[in-house]
């Protein structure tokens, strides 16, 4: 597979990490990392406007998905230009990418080259490291695969080993939109055990849900970590008035005593591939800043400054 196509930030880095970077040919419009893979051509593009507050894109996305698979779309005609022998692609959610059936038409029908399509559907934490096997596999360099997967076991089982020895494990709210309300779920809340804490409204495993205010007020949450879907810590931050700007806010005891994290979600929790380790790093100096000093604060997690009384 000397040609690939990776329509997924998360395979995009995968592929990278597996050090074949160097194959890839084409990427999707939100591929950013790392550094030099926008010089390489978009081949799909969203059906909305995804500038806008939190509520208007929400309003955006699901007005499309009444007509559509997806919210994306899939530039048939450059894939057809670059010729792939491999095209990755996801069937896990239709707002993280372009859709398996989108894809496995635009190959089947207009692109001349046949090339294979792998699609991943990493739903919980093992799931990833499943789709890194696949990757690996697909390419031809299953011993990277492994090497790779080795070295985050262990790093997250170290990770895992000094949390539990703190003794504290406090109550964590994860949310991934803010209006509407959403807890993170998917491999979040495993990330959230590893790092030393109780994730008090996801379900590993399970998508994220549409969450009431209510709930998470009653949940008790000790600390608030923010992770906005695709939003970095900029745009997280430019969103927060529909969180503080609710009557329910004041009443958190997480944002009370100052315990209000925002982090950048689109590079770190959002995207399931190598880079979930750094997450479980983030929350580990998050939950238990005593125990862990990565280096993360700053560049992938901010503390909210604002505090109410």
């Amino acid at each position: 597979m000397n040609r690939v196509v990776s329509l997924l930030p998360s395979s995009t880095e995968i592929i990278h990490a597996l050090g074949c970077g160097e194959r890839l040919v084409g990427r999707s419009h939100e591929c950013d990392y790392p550094a030099g893979i926008a010089a390489l051509p978009p081949c799909t593009a969203p059906k909305f406007d995804p500038n806008g507050t939190s509520r208007e894109i929400d309003e955006r996305v699901k007005a499309v998905l009444q007509d559509a698979v997806s919210v994306y779309s899939v530039d048939t005609a450059l894939l057809d230009e670059l010729a792939p022998d491999l095209v990755v692609t996801q069937s896990q959610c239709e707002l993280c990418a372009v859709s398996l059936k989108d894809v496995e038409a635009a190959v089947r029908e207009l692109v001349r080259s046949k090339p294979d399509v792998l699609s991943l559907e990493p739903n919980a934490l093992e799931d990833v490291w499943r789709d890194i096997a696949s990757v690996a596999k697909a390419l031809g360099v299953s011993e990277r695969g492994n090497a790779l997967l080795d070295e985050s076991r262990t790093r997250l089982a170290a990770i895992s080993g000094r949390a539990r020895e703190t003794g504290h494990r406090p109550r964590v709210a994860c949310i991934e939109w803010y209006d509407p309300l959403m807890a993170a779920g998917n491999w979040v809340p495993e990330l959230v055990e590893i790092a030393g804490g109780v994730d008090v409204l996801g379900v590993a495993g399970e998508h994220s849900a549409w969450l009431e205010w209510e709930a998470l007020e009653e949940a008790r949450p000790e600390s608030i970590v923010l992770m906005p879907c695709g939003f970095d810590i900029a745009r997280s931050r430019r969103e927060l008035p529909a969180l503080t700007g609710r009557p329910e806010w004041t009443r958190l005891e997480a944002a009370q005593k100052g315990q209000v994290f925002v982090t950048d979600g689109n590079q770190f929790f959002n995207r399931p591939g190598p880079r979930l380790v750094e997450s479980a790093e983030i929350l580990a100096e998050i939950l238990h800043p005593d125990a862990f000093a990565f280096g993360h604060e700053g560049a992938g997690w901010e503390r909210l400054e604002a505090r109410v009384s």
